[in-house]
């Protein structure tokens, strides 16, 4: 079975799936486990996202594990979504340390073990999770190509990549990497700060690597945002002026604090698709205008939220 499309709409929200499957350990799942699954599941359905994200390592394989359950239970289900997985993170074991791994036999290795768990015959999206400063391009080459080939993933993206990294790769693998997911939005502003920082003094300070999301843009690759709602410390977790200036704004167009948190980088030109990861279903239902309505902010709104999140005036 496959989805009717393998490449999630730009700027449209994707649903984060690490918050389902239980504990972060290898216990397994539990009815209770699969029943919350199924909740946060369907609400993201019943607001319209179809891009599920997944990555090997979320609750040691159970994230994936969880959700090849439903699709089980819903025949139909597969073909009306898109499963994007990630694969390159090693959890510590024993002895050995947490790590990296990019290397092309592995990628292939867990490729086949998330199709196992996800109980589908075809991934469409996989994306490198993180980059591996001992990876090989041109092993990642021929996995991908192997993969490919097989007809076992569609597309390919990364993760956490910056401009140079994702050229780098690209100059080795023969097809296109549709995505980059990084760690976006109005608390986490490093991206958009990089921007304009540049001939500054703060720019040494800031971490993210400037001209990634001008590269992406230009070529095509969707930005993900991971981290989109920004652990709801602007809707609900924390009183601050962000807070209440979203608060404001939700209300004056009719929405939800949430909705515009996600409006804020959605309305940004290189249509930043906002990665969804809360499993309650009422906070899931609380971002459906986010899915469903173009953003709905101004030029001067866009900025008075970045300006009030930053806490001083731009330099």
């Amino acid at each position: 079975m496959t989805a009717q499309t393998d490449v999630p709409a730009p700027g449209r929200p994707l649903y984060g799936c690490m918050g389902l499957g239980g504990t972060w350990d290898t216990a397994p799942c539990t009815a209770a486990d699969i029943a919350h699954a199924e909740a946060a599941v369907q609400a993201a359905l019943d607001i319209g996202i179809t891009t599920f994200d997944h990555a090997d390592m979320y609750r040691h394989g159970k994230s994936e594990a969880v959700f090849g359950e439903l699709l089980a239970r819903a025949p139909d289900l597969r073909r009306r979504v898109v499963v994007q997985t990630k694969c390159g993170i090693r959890p510590a074991d024993g002895d050995l340390p947490g790590m990296y791994d990019l290397r092309g036999p592995g990628i292939v290795r867990r490729v086949e073990e998330s199709l196992t768990r996800l109980r589908t015959d075809v991934i469409d999206v996989l994306l490198l999770h993180r980059p591996d400063p001992l990876a090989d391009p041109e092993d990642i080459a021929k996995a991908f190509a192997s993969l490919h080939g097989q007809g076992l993933v569609r597309r390919f993206g990364v993760s956490n990549m910056s401009a140079p990294q994702i050229a780098h790769l690209q100059a080795y693998v023969d097809v296109p990497l549709i995505a980059n997911q990084l760690e976006m939005s109005l608390r986490s502003r490093d991206w958009v700060e990089a921007g304009v920082l540049v001939n500054t003094p703060a720019a040494a300070a800031n971490g993210f690597p400037h001209g990634t999301v001008e590269y992406c843009q230009a070529h095509k690759i969707q930005l993900q945002a991971w981290g989109a709602l920004a652990k709801g410390h602007y809707s609900g977790a924390t009183d601050s002026p962000t807070a209440r200036l979203l608060a404001d704004l939700a209300e004056r167009k009719q929405t939800t604090p949430e909705t515009v948190l996600l409006w804020w980088l959605q309305r940004h030109p290189a249509r930043i698709a906002p990665v969804i990861g809360t499993s309650r279903p009422e906070r899931l239902r609380a971002c459906r205008d986010a899915v469903i309505r173009e953003p709905d902010l101004t030029h001067e709104e866009w900025y008075t939220l970045w300006v009030t999140a930053r806490g001083g005036p731009l330099p």
